[in-house]
């Protein structure tokens, strides 16, 4: 469990990133953290694994504060994906990529080549294992990254703006992807503002704007709510702004998902037909 209480963190320019955020994240959650850029969304996460520790206030993380622990210990248990993959890519091959991180945190040898042989064929890489990773597309880079975190089996995984750069199929991947590692167990949170992605997820999503939660319950209820989603610089789902506009004929504003939204106009269809 992430428990974070009353967190400030300001950066040595004096920018306050963070103003006072609480928020605790369950064992298996499945989170969205939202948000206009420079929200302080991804400052936030750099805290749960311990690249950035509060100037004020504490994160807990299964009760222990990160305060009194190093990046390495957190990293065993929260694994965080940048938003640019070649933040964290420095090896020569994808196989070798994977298998440092296991040899840093001093795997064995058979249990490296294990998990490496399995990283590759989850993520779909195993005619890359000889290829350097600067040789790949940007969504394959991902997923090398991806690769190289779950392949130490964290249990809490961050995934920051996985979206951007990807196209409608590569997204359906990733939503599949997203739904496997949460099905066994573990939390993932992803950073992001593709409010179509986090529609389509249906996590619970917390908005951040300017430093401060502003929005947090389910995605229904938050991303319909337009006093909260504008708040926090984002836009309504397509669905839901359609809604907005068709409230004149006694239709719900709070849709967003396509199957009610196809029931609730067939029988508006059928009751101007009666």
């Amino acid at each position: 469990m992430i428990r974070a209480t009353d967190i400030h963190f300001s950066y040595p320019s004096g920018v306050e990133a963070l103003q006072g955020v609480s928020i605790e994240i369950r064992d298996g959650e499945f989170v969205a953290l939202m948000g206009e850029n420079g929200a302080g969304k991804t400052t936030l996460v750099k805290h749960f694994n311990g690249l950035l520790k509060p100037t004020r206030g504490d994160v807990f993380v299964d009760d222990r504060n990160t305060k009194e622990l190093s990046v390495a210990e957190l990293s065993r248990k929260v694994g965080l994906v940048f938003q640019n993959p070649d933040h964290q890519l420095f090896c020569e091959s994808v196989e070798n990529e994977i298998a440092f991180s296991l040899r840093n945190f001093g795997f064995d040898e058979a249990t490296v080549s294990k998990r490496v042989k399995w990283a590759l064929n989850f993520l779909d890489l195993v005619r890359y294992r000889k290829t350097s990773p600067f040789m790949l597309s940007g969504g394959e880079r991902k997923r090398v990254v991806l690769a190289s975190v779950l392949a130490w089996d964290p249990k809490i995984v961050i995934l920051d703006e996985p979206t951007i750069g990807q196209d409608y199929h590569q997204k359906e991947k990733l939503l599949h992807f997203i739904r496997q590692l949460n099905a066994q167990g573990k939390t993932v949170i992803i950073v992001t503002h593709d409010v179509e992605f986090v529609v389509d997820c249906n996590p619970r999503v917390v908005l951040i704007s300017r430093g401060r939660i502003v929005g947090d319950s389910t995605a229904k209820e938050v991303l319909t709510d337009r006093v909260v989603v504008e708040k926090a610089s984002l836009v309504l789902p397509q669905i839901t702004r359609l809604f907005y506009q068709l409230r004149g004929l006694g239709l719900p504003r709070n849709v967003m998902d396509v199957d009610e939204a196809e029931r609730l106009l067939a029988s508006l269809v059928r009751r101007s037909g009666a």
